[in-house]
């Protein structure tokens, strides 16, 4: 599997605030890839660095081996949906399809005409004068309809509806299993999507604090609950991203290797082991992160008395 995207220790900095530090991962051909991490974290600086709006300070960012800044070659494979997209004043949702008709080459007008349908978006209604929501569909109906070999969206569902919302990813998984491309998916609602996600990029405060694949991560953190010697015990050999302690009984989220044979140890041990979501996963690592205060260590002991 081909390299689409390749950072190599890509920094931004803006006067006295670095956005972005020595960041270095590579996302590959026909994934799913999630660009997750708190708000500051770095997510919309690295996007706009990888669509050409922004240059990096230091470091090399290539898509296809290029780079995108001021690349029209480069761009024309690249579609970007990001919250704040804006258009012309006078521009009709029908006079922002016909634009992206004409940048993209892929362009499915059927499928954009499904999306329309399905969505519920007036086509001759002002993009100005939509709401929220309705500014989202529109955005996502380009990404969809694009058919850009790789696409970003940035936060795309902001004021959807639940129900709007999954229309979207059945979409996009459909037609991803149809006519596979590069995705990147920049999202807080790290549950809705975590199905979907088939490589996980994780940032915080400017720095890739995860790079991995979905399934990987999954396998690589548990909860083991039970009697708090026995947690402990365990625990004594992993990296330790949070506890809570209820009397004698305790629950630990470990990140490690956990095959058969460590498992079978935590039964031997009489702990219960837990799966962890990918939300818990990222809210833990990051929390972990944050108390450690060193970009290289996210794993310190956390203690929380119930009451």
């Amino acid at each position: 599997m081909s390299t689409v995207v390749s950072a190599q220790q890509v920094s931004k900095r803006f006067r006295d605030v670095t956005a972005l530090d020595d960041v270095s991962f590579t996302l590959e051909e026909n994934r799913i890839h999630g660009l997750l991490g708190r708000n500051g974290a770095g997510k919309t600086t690295l996007m706009q660095i990888m669509t050409g709006q922004l240059l990096a300070s230091s470091g090399r960012l290539t898509i296809d081996g290029r780079s995108p800044y001021e690349n029209e070659t480069v761009m024309s494979r690249v579609c970007f949906i990001k919250e704040s997209q804006t258009y012309p004043q006078y521009f009709k949702v029908r006079h922002a399809l016909e634009s992206a008709r004409l940048l993209f080459p892929g362009w499915d007008e059927d499928f954009a005409q499904a999306l329309l349908a399905d969505f519920r978006l007036p086509l001759n209604r002002q993009v100005r004068k939509l709401s929220r929501g309705m500014h989202s569909m529109l955005g996502i109906i380009i990404g969809l309809a694009s058919r850009a070999p790789l696409t970003l969206f940035d936060e795309p569902y902001l004021g959807l509806d639940a129900v709007a919302r999954h229309l979207f990813y059945d979409h996009l998984l459909t037609d991803y299993a149809e006519h596979p491309r590069t995705v990147v998916l920049s999202t807080h609602l790290i549950d809705e999507v975590g199905e979907l996600l088939e490589h996980v990029l994780l940032l915080d405060q400017g720095r890739v604090l995860l790079d991995t694949t979905a399934e990987d991560l999954r396998g690589q953190v548990v909860t083991v609950a039970g009697p708090g010697s026995a947690v402990d015990e365990l625990a004594a050999e992993y990296e330790e991203l949070h506890r809570e302690i209820l009397g004698r009984y305790a629950r630990a989220t470990l990140r490690g290797t956990f095959g058969t044979a460590e498992r079978a140890r935590a039964k031997a041990l009489g702990l219960d082991l837990e799966a962890v979501s990918l939300q818990d996963i990222v809210v833990r690592l990051t929390t972990a992160h944050a108390r450690s205060g060193d970009a290289t260590t996210t794993g310190t002991r956390k203690k929380e008395t119930l009451r």
